[in-house]
């Protein structure tokens, strides 16, 4: 992980209507390199994680993962993009969501969920990120 001296302790971010359904968008600029919010949830058990269902599950480690359907979890309104500009990083056990480029404000976050994820949730849809989206109107 990155140095934490990175993390603001908060930027003005808000949950709004995106082309997938809800969004996590920013409300001021963001600028590259930063870390913006932690995505939190439950501990999930060891032995429960191979059974462990759902979409917002999210591996933290060697054998550690947490399931980020709560409340308090802002972060899991992040979508997927194949050209996201947004990654998830972070020591073991915790998971932050820092800039790949400058966000302006109105933007939404994005970050790659991943080919697991991927495969399992989106491909059988189709990817409706913006690239996916532009790819198909062409």
């Amino acid at each position: 992980m990155k140095s934490n001296k990175n993390i603001k302790k908060s930027y003005s971010l808000r949950v709004g209507k995106s082309n997938t359904g809800k969004g996590l968008f920013a409300n001021e600029l963001i600028p590259k390199g930063k870390f913006i919010i932690e995505y939190i949830g439950k501990d999930v058990k060891r032995e429960d994680q191979e059974n462990a269902k759902g979409k917002y599950l999210f591996a933290t480690g060697r054998g550690l993962m947490i399931d980020g359907n709560i409340k308090e979890n802002v972060a899991r309104f992040i979508n997927h993009s194949c050209n996201p500009n947004c990654e998830a990083d972070g020591p073991r056990g915790r998971v932050y969501i820092r800039s790949l480029k400058a966000i302006k404000a109105g933007e939404e976050l994005t970050y790659d969920y991943g080919k697991e994820y991927f495969d399992e949730h989106l491909k059988p849809k189709g990817c409706c990120c913006k690239k996916c989206a532009t790819k198909a109107k062409n």
